[in-house]
This record gives C-alpha cells, structure tokens and sequence, in this order.
C-alpha cells in the first residue's frame, strides 16, 4: 500500500509540473510541441501516430514510463471517438496530420488537468526492466535508424486478460528513413490488434510485419518514396520471449554470461536466401559487397520488391537465468561480434560497479573504433535487476549505483526516451517497473 501511495505521489507531481510547462491551448498559430513526420494520414494510421506523438511528448518531459503509456491511450481514445476529425479537402479519404496533432495535444493537455484532479490510473505490477540506448549518425550524411521501447504494451493497448508484455526493437532504414519511421511507429500497433495476438503471438507477428510491409508499399506509392527498413523485434510475455526479423539487424540474449543465438540475420551471402530470391525472379551479383539485383545488401526488408519477403518469428522460454538481451543494426554487427560485444558489457560493468547507464554508449564506441561508418545503433535490455544479476560466472551480482538509480528501483518508475530515436545522438538509461503460408520457423531452447 505505501508503494501504490507513494507512486500516485509520483504521478501527481509529475501532472502538476506538466500541466505547468505545457501553453495550452494551442492555437491555429501556434507552433506544435512535436511535428508529424507525414503531412497526410491514412485511417489505419491514425491510431499509432496519435499515440506516438503523445509518447514522444510526454517523454520529453521525463513521465514515468506507465503513466505515459496510460495517458496516451486515454487521449489517443478520445481523439480518434471525434467525428469532426479534420479530413484534407484534396484526398477525402485522409486526414491532415497538423491539424490532428494540434487537436490531440490539446485533448492532452484536457485528458492531464482532470487526471491531476482524481488519478483513474493505477499501474499493474511489472517486471524489472533497465534499457540502455545509444545512437550515432557516425559518418553518414543521415540518421535513418529508429527504436521502440514500450516496457508497458499492456496499458498502451488497455490490455487486461494478459500476462506482462514488453515491446522492444531496432528498425535500420536504407534510400531514407521513412520505412524506418512507418515501422516504428505502426508495427505495435498492427501486431496489437491483430486476431492471433492472445493465442499465437507467433502468427500475430508475421501477420503484423506483412501488414506494416503492404501498408507501407502503398503509402509510398502515394507519396513517391523510395525506402525500405530491417528491423528486429523482441517481445516479452511472461516468461517467454519472442524474437521477429526481416534483415540484417540483429538481437542476442546473454544467459549467465553466455552468447545465446536467437537468430540468422537475412543476407544475399547466405546460400538458402540466394537460392529464394533467384527462386523469385531476382539475382545476387557482387557489387562491393553481395547485392539483391546490384543494388540491396539486405535480401528481407520491409518496403522493398516482392523477393524481399517477410519471415519472423522465434519463441524461447526464460528460466529467470537471463541477463540482457543486445539489439542493434548492422552498423553495429558488421565489426563486433557477440562474443566480444558480452566482453565489452561485463568490462564495463565490473569497471563501473554495476552501473549499467553507459553501457550502450560503451558498445557504440567499440563498434566505430573498430571502423564501422554506418549509422549505430544498440540497445541493452537488461533482463535481472542488477542486485540479482551475475554478467560472467565466478563474479558476485553488480550493484547499482547513484541515487536516480535506487530510487527507479525502489518505485519501479522512471522515464524513458521517446519511441524514435532523433537524428544524430540519443543516449539514456531507464528502468522500468515492469499474406501466403506461414513458414516453419519455430524453435524452443
């Protein structure tokens, strides 16, 4: 009971100190806190930009990541009920992303004066989470990566008859970010709302990145876009974790200081996938490098031709021995591999007496000495309260450190970064209270 007393302490301070930050209402004239990334919206797109422009939002203002997730599906609700959505006269069937992101910050602002007067929201319990993310343009002329982290998918989704669900993943764009936005910004929410999701997350999954694939191939038929994305997902239901790609971007699981592999990356060098795009009509050539048709590096993506097809889906149970998970984009990959990206984290932490907060910037430094020029991104989802958390054997637990730390620990509550990784440099640590046959792609550890 003190703890839920004193996390509603936490919650209404933050609405306090929110409330007073934020000019409302805005008016015609008035510059938008966050801009949408398109100036039209599809219908199906309504529902993920709107929560993600109140998420990206919010977290600039450092709200304890449950409430965020809480208030965002409050006002997201209540926007997309408005039947006076404000529809472009030029294409009836969209709807204009500024105007709607004005009415939306302002239902915002609406939804956070009457929570600030009687709290409806009272957080689940949750599993311990700590994530460490850090990014860098590098030596590229853009940033075209992207990362979602959505430690509560079950308040974002007003979810109620399911265990605990955590949402990670790395999205790499190439010819642009846009897929790489789309992605980050719609998968979730496919995959949320998808048939299977409650009895076979596995099929929700391949059906949600085929989605999100179609859909995009449409939008940027509209839109002349010329793009695509990997991407690599991890998802936590209890204890099992389910792990979706499409491409080059990778994940591991560390298990008492071990490299666990959970996947292959999709590659044209890669004899089975060179035998399906010629399959498919197309070929693999060298060009520098092994290239779909001379041109992509990458043989599954989304956004691309028919012949970069989607195949996701792996599940492993967890024993609780679990400690981190990395995710990261090739930019990573390509010059450290697992075994010396676990000797870089349990380096670090041993130096640093646990302190997990520059982790992620660790690996990204060794990954550009090591010569990598492409974009970088890595994330550290660290699996173990770090009291608990033992990263090489023989070694007692790492313990945490600094004051922020103890306190996130001992609420469960802290901020976490916005859903988009922004151009250039993103770093942070935070700790979070807790279309045709579908391939045989199935394992268990």
């Amino acid at each position: 009971m003190a703890g839920c007393a004193a996390e509603e302490k936490t919650f209404r301070r933050f609405l306090e100190l929110f409330l007073r930050e934020m000019r409302m209402p805005l008016q015609e004239s008035d510059p938008l806190p966050t801009r949408p990334l398109s100036d039209l919206l599809a219908e199906d797109e309504l529902e993920g930009e709107c929560l993600d422009l109140c998420l990206q939002h919010l977290y600039k203002y450092n709200c304890p990541c449950s409430l965020a997730a809480a208030l965002a599906r409050a006002t997201a609700d209540s926007v997309l009920m408005n039947s006076n959505l404000p529809v472009c006269p030029c294409v009836p069937a969209e709807v204009e992303s500024v105007k709607l992101a004005r009415l939306l910050f302002n239902c915002l602002f609406d939804t956070c004066c009457q929570w600030a007067k009687e709290l409806p929201f009272h957080r689940r319990p949750q599993p311990y989470y700590e994530t460490s993310i850090h990014a860098i343009k590098n030596m590229r002329r853009k940033m075209e990566d992207k990362h979602v982290i959505i430690p509560d998918f079950n308040t974002l989704f007003n979810i109620q008859d399911q265990e605990e669900q955590a949402f990670f993943a790395v999205f790499d764009g190439h010819g642009g970010v846009d897929a790489a936005n789309y992605a980050a910004t719609h998968l979730h929410v496919n995959l949320a709302h998808h048939e299977s999701f409650s009895e076979d997350l596995g099929e929700a999954l391949y059906r949600a990145f085929r989605y999100t694939d179609e859909q995009f191939v449409k939008k940027a038929s509209r839109e002349h876009l010329r793009c695509g994305t990997t991407g690599v997902v991890t998802f936590l239901r209890g204890r099992t974790l389910h792990v979706a790609w499409l491409g080059d971007s990778q994940v591991i699981l560390v298990r008492r200081g071990q490299v666990v592999e959970l996947m292959k990356p999709h590659k044209p060098d890669r004899e089975d996938e060179k035998k399906r795009i010629e399959a498919l009509g197309g070929c693999v050539i060298w060009f520098g490098t092994w290239r779909v048709n001379g041109s992509l590096s990458v043989s599954r993506a989304i956004g691309n031709a028919a012949h970069v097809s989607v195949e996701v889906s792996r599940l492993f149970p967890l024993d609780g021995s679990e400690d981190y998970l990395i995710l990261a984009c090739d930019g990573f990959w390509d010059t450290v591999g697992p075994e010396e990206a676990v000797r870089v984290v349990s380096d670090h932490l041993s130096e640093n007496t646990g302190d997990t907060s520059m982790v992620a910037h660790k690996l990204v430094a060794s990954a550009r000495d090591a010569g990598s020029s492409d974009n970088i991104t890595v994330m550290v989802v660290f699996l173990r309260d770090p009291q608990q958390r033992c990263s090489v054997p023989g070694r007692g637990p790492a313990r945490p450190s600094g004051p922020l730390l103890s306190a996130a620990v001992s609420a469960g509550l802290c901020w976490a970064p916005p859903l988009h990784l922004q151009p250039q440099l993103h770093m942070s640590r935070h700790s979070h209270g807790a279309a045709g046959p579908r391939l045989p792609f199935e394992a268990t550890f």
